[in-house]
């Protein structure tokens, strides 16, 4: 057996989708959006892919994974769905894992980190900062993903340093 410095199961260099390279060198914010209240089986996931546009009323777009199980739970709502946007911060690189489904977290992804109820949803405890969001009902996809748009009812800052993506890493 020898080692090698390449990854074993990487794309070939020539192979690589330009696009996807391209996306992964824009630093990316790390950002949980979750829905539910907590001990009411909650939901939520890491999107990574989001802004924030100032306005009146300022306004948060959103891709989500169409196959993971918030985009079930919301395609599946018949009322309009209300949505708490944490910022993540440094140390919480973890959280980002566990809520993306690459790494374990017994008894359910909430049982990472520190959670609070909040009118729009669960949030997470020490982190950069906070939007409670209510989503339109007219989501549509955008390339692979399912853009998620809403309206931001609130936006509180946090203590924590925000928690970034780019090239594959978490940085702040």
């Amino acid at each position: 057996m020898s080692i090698h410095p390449e990854h074993p199961f990487a794309t070939p260099e020539g192979l690589r989708d330009p696009i996807r390279r391209l996306r992964g060198r824009l630093a990316q914010p790390v950002s949980i959006w979750s829905v539910g209240e907590l001990g009411a089986r909650p939901e939520g996931w890491t999107i990574s892919s989001m802004l924030v546009a100032e306005g009146d009323p300022p306004e948060v777009i959103g891709l989500l994974d169409p196959d993971s199980d918030l985009a079930d739970l919301l395609g599946d709502a018949d009322s309009e769905v209300r949505v708490c946007v944490t910022l993540l911060a440094e140390p919480q690189a973890t959280v980002a894992e566990v809520f993306a489904r690459l790494a374990p977290s017994p008894g359910g992804p909430f049982r990472t980190g520190d959670w609070t109820d909040s009118p729009h949803g669960p949030r997470l405890d020490g982190a950069a900062g906070w939007l409670g969001v209510r989503l339109r009902r007219d989501a549509v996809t955008a390339g692979w993903s399912l853009l998620l748009r809403g309206t931001v009812e609130s936006a509180e800052l946090g203590p924590g340093v925000p928690l970034f993506h780019l090239r594959g890493a978490y940085r702040s």
